[in-house]
């Protein structure tokens, strides 16, 4: 049985089930990209909701595990060597989580960093932009009068779709016939750009028919439709 007791997150949300995977998360775009790879893979873990509405994330067990007080963040009891380890950022976690299952990521090397090198497009590029037009559109940014920002963020969410359409042009997923980690990381984005922020009509989604036909394939998996609830 593994110790969890030096990890201080335990004790705000106790592990029922300590030998699997702890995942502390929310359903927001970043937050299910673990749950859906856990999903996938068949990995074991245990959801716990980090409450940002009692600010649980600025809480001193959550703050232990992740000092940047962001979700997702995992604790897996069985890390390398046996030994418990403590992630957070959820590109760093897609990695690490693929490397334990042996899926989702090839392991030959140029496969293998060309799917990283799309993993880091969505975390440098449509997480941030998409995410700054969703408080613009939907946020208090909706407010402002100026609505230069705003059209900035629009302009670069296009930009970065019509790179991901181009890319999705002939093939299956981000990577052509194999689906990975790139594909989990980028398009929770998308469907919250379309429909939790609202702006669809704005960066003219129909303008990019291969993000949306890959994108009602991702969410008729059902290891997709199941993350996207996780945790409840």
């Amino acid at each position: 049985m593994p110790n969890l007791t030096p990890f201080p997150i335990t004790q705000k949300w106790p592990a029922q089930y300590p030998e699997w995977i702890q995942l502390y998360s929310l359903p927001t775009p970043n937050g299910v990209k673990v749950s859906i790879m856990l999903e996938e893979t068949g990995l074991p873990y245990e959801p716990h909701k980090v409450d940002f509405g009692n600010n649980d994330q600025l809480s001193p067990e959550f703050l232990s595990l992740n000092p940047n007080n962001k979700i997702p963040a995992i604790l897996d009891p069985h890390g390398p060597g046996d030994q418990p380890l403590a992630l957070f950022e959820s590109g760093a976690i897609l990695i690490y989580l693929a490397d334990k299952s042996g899926q989702l990521l090839a392991q030959e090397s140029a496969a293998r960093y060309e799917t990283i090198q799309w993993l880091m497009f969505q975390m440098g590029g449509i997480g941030p932009m998409f995410g700054q037009l969703g408080f613009f559109n939907k946020f208090a940014g909706k407010d402002y009068e100026d609505k230069r920002p705003r059209d900035r963020y629009v302009e670069e969410s296009k930009r970065l779709l019509k790179v991901l359409d181009g890319r999705l042009q002939g093939r299956d997923w981000i990577m052509g016939e194999r689906y990975t980690i790139a594909d989990i990381a980028t398009f929770p984005w998308v469907r919250n750009l379309i429909g939790f922020y609202e702006a669809g009509d704005l960066v003219g989604i129909q303008d990019f028919p291969n993000v949306t036909r890959v994108l009602e394939r991702f969410l008729a998996r059902p290891a997709v439709a199941r993350g996207l609830k996780i945790p409840e």
